[in-house]
Formats: C-alpha cells, sequence, structure tokens
C-alpha cells in the first residue's frame, strides 16, 4: 500500500513537470494580470513602478500563504508500548489525537503507519480585500486637486487549491519517533484586471492556470522528554525540504527548520496538548502556538477542537500609499504596499477520527479562520484516512 502511494506522488510530479511546460507559471500569471496594458485608455502615462509594486506585494504574500499552509501532524492515531509485567504491547492512550497538534506520546518501537489526507481551499479574501468581486483596486491615479482618483485598476483572482498529503510514520525506538509527509497540491488560478478611466471601464487582462506539484516536503522526529507535574514532554524536529516551485506558489525555494515543544495531559478519555514553536528559513521565519482537547465520546470516536495561532515575519498587511507620479508633475499614483507589522493569523479546527476497523482510521475536520488578516479561505472541509500495521 505504501508503494502505491508513493508511485502515485511521483506520477503526479511527472504530470505537474509537463503541464508547466506547456504554459506560464502562476508567477507569471500574476504579472501578466497585473502589469498587462493590451488597451489604450485615456490615461497618457502608465505608471508601471506602481503597478510593479502592487505585484510584488501581492506574490509576496500569496507565496508565503500557500507555501506555509499548516500539515497536519503525520504520528499515528495508534500508540503502543511494551508492558514488562504482561510481556506484550498495550495500547497508551485511548484517543485517537488531535489532526494539527501533536501529543508527546510516540508510536512505540517498530510500530508503522501511513495516512492520506485530502483538502479542498477556496480564498476569497487578502488582508480584508475581496478578491472575487472585482472591487480590489490594485492602483489608482489622481490629480493632486482632486478628490477622487480619475484613472482605476481593479483585480479580481479566483484562487482554488485541491491537496493530497501521504503521510508516514515509524517508532525507531519507544521514545523516538520520525516521519514524513509528501504533500501533492493542485493549484487553480484565473483573474481579470479592469481599467476604469473617468468611470469608463475596459478589461486590459485575463489570465488563468492550472498546476500540479509536490510541494516543500517535511522530514520529522519526535522524541519523548519525560513526565513533569502531569504532563507528558516531548520535543519535534522538522527539516522542510525545498521540493516545491515558487513560480507555482507551492514551495520556499529554501530549506527550513523547525524546533517545537510538546505538552500532554490526561490519558483516559479526555487528553489535553499543546505545542509551541520556531520555524527558521523556508518562505518566512514564523512563531507558533496551538492547543487542542480531544475527548473519547465513545469507545471508537475521538473528537478534536483545536485552535492555531502563527506570526509569519514575511506576512504583512496590505495598504494604499500615495506616490509622485514619476513622469507627470501634479500627479499621484496609489500602489499597494506592505504594512510594517507581521500578520498573526488564528484558526480552529474541529473534527472526529472514527476507527471502523482495528487498524484503519476514518478522520474529517474543518478549518476555520478567526482573524481576517492574511489569505482567508471560506471553512477548509478535509477527510482523511490512516492505517497503523499491527504491532
Amino acid at each position: 500500500m505504501a508503494a502505491r502511494i508513493f508511485l502515485l506522488a511521483i506520477v503526479f510530479t511527472l504530470t505537474a513537470s509537463v503541464a508547466r511546460a506547456q504554459g506560464r507559471s502562476a508567477n507569471e500569471v500574476l504579472s501578466f494580470l497585473l502589469e498587462t496594458q493590451s488597451l489604450a485608455t485615456g490615461d497618457f502615462v502608465k505608471d508601471q513602478q506602481a503597478a510593479r509594486a502592487t505585484h510584488d506585494t501581492l506574490v509576496r504574500a500569496l507565496v508565503v500563504e500557500l507555501s506555509n499552509v499548516p500539515l497536519t501532524t503525520s504520528s499515528g492515531g495508534f500508540n503502543y508500548r511494551f508492558n514488562p509485567s504482561l510481556g506484550t504491547l498495550e495500547r497508551v492512550t485511548h484517543g485517537f489525537g488531535p489532526f494539527f497538534v501533536d501529543r508527546a506520546t510516540t508510536a512505540g518501537k517498530g510500530q508503522a503507519s501511513v495516512s492520506a489526507t485530502y483538502r479542498f481551499s477556496q480564498y476569497t479574501t487578502l488582508d480584508t480585500h475581496d478578491l472575487r468581486d472585482g472591487s480590489f483596486v490594485t492602483s489608482s491615479t489622481r490629480f493632486r486637486d482632486e478628490a477622487n482618483p480619475y484613472d482605476v485598476e481593479t483585480l479580481k483572482l479566483d484562487i482554488k487549491t485541491s491537496t493530497v498529503t501521504l503521510f508516514a510514520n515509524y517508532g525507531i525506538t519507544d521514545g523516538i519517533d520520525v516521519g514524513v509527509a509528501v504533500p501533492v497540491v493542485q493549484l487553480r488560478l484565473s483573474g481579470e484586471r479592469v481599467n476604469r478611466y473617468r468611470g469608463t471601464p475596459l478589461v486590459q487582462a485575463r489570465g488563468r492556470g492550472d498546476y500540479l506539484g509536490i510541494a516543500d516536503v517535511p522530514i520529522r522526529a519526535k522524541v519523548r522528554l519525560g513526565r513533569a507535574s502531569g504532563w507528558n514532554l516531548a520535543s519535534n524536529l522538522e527539516l522542510r525540504l525545498p521540493t516545491g516551485d515558487p513560480d507555482i506558489l507551492n514551495g520556499s525555494g529554501r530549506y527550513a527548520f523547525t524546533g517545537a515543544f510538546v505538552a500532554s495531559a490526561g490519558e483516559g478519555s479526555v487528553e489535553s496538548h499543546i505545542n509551541a514553536g520556531a520555524t527558521v528559513g523556508g518562505a518566512s521565519t514564523q512563531f507558533t502556538a496551538s492547543a487542542a482537547v480531544a475527548a473519547t465520546i465513545r469507545q471508537r470516536l475521538t473528537l478534536s477542537v483545536e485552535s492555531l495561532v502563527r506570526r509569519i515575519e514575511r506576512l504583512r498587511g496590505i495598504r494604499e500609499v500615495a506616490e509622485p507620479h514619476p513622469t507627470v508633475i501634479g500627479v499621484d499614483t496609489i500602489r499597494l504596499v506592505p504594512t510594517g507589522d507581521p500578520v498573526t493569523t488564528v484558526a480552529a479546527v474541529a473534527g472526529i477520527r472514527w476507527n471502523i476497523t482495528q487498524s484503519w482510521l476514518l478522520n474529517s475536520y474543518v478549518v476555520m479562520p478567526v482573524t481576517r488578516g492574511g489569505l482567508l479561505a471560506r471553512p477548509i472541509p478535509a477527510m482523511s484516512v490512516d492505517y497503523s500495521f499491527e504491532p
């Protein structure tokens, strides 16, 4: 089964390379949408510097967001430990754990698991600007003695992603797990830019693209540290490989390293979990904090409620700035630039894990944005299936 999963990932990658060779990259589509002037308007001289500044601001926001989408934990739902008094393995926890918030327990020596998750995202706003209704003003030009701009550029974007993430996890010892996740992302991007000169609309550019490829791949290790004050403690280490492609917005182009602290309390029907960590490299330095409560409401059913907080240093808000037109006296051009403060995003997650047979878990969850900053999607549904090999 595992061999089939990774063969499928290889096929997806080859398909993506063919698709890219036949058309523009996502970065090129955005450049075309934001900078192409296909029809003449009444405006005498276009401010290309403003178009370029807006392009750089939007592309950075999209790359940072799309290449930093949180991945679920690769830890399996079943954790075992050898009981010397019984001479056999036994389950460490009653429940099957959260989705994004890791737990301090490890899988157990020799215990292996694999899983596959499907998630669909449809993005609707970027830093409170609506992407889909054509009201997103990317630049405008006005005379300094007039209150309203005479030339306005608006953008409409439709961004959808479908992500299949393949996971594998293995217990090297009773206290050390290693895991790998392979996210395969399909990005569908389409858009239109309209110029309105003195209220007269003219479509200046339309573009679309469909891209498929492996995003940045994380390799993870979890080390159980022990127990203190009723909490089980562990540390997570992750190396994220630059296997994605920044040109199709699914990778950073740089290695990233993450270190995180994990604490868990409760091994009965209710468990609490807290994670805190930092990432350097990749698309951006970021700091994360998350918490979860997982409750086993029936013997084979676990309900998880989670919160995810991320502070992404390179993700900034977007604001309008008026600067003098480079060639026309008495005219200001308004363009979009990043603000000075990093954006902190908060999301809530709720879902269930159902143990349909002895070694299989069927999982479903939804991710809901709480804050309004950054690139926001509608509530994101996901489905996954986990299989743990018999110990």
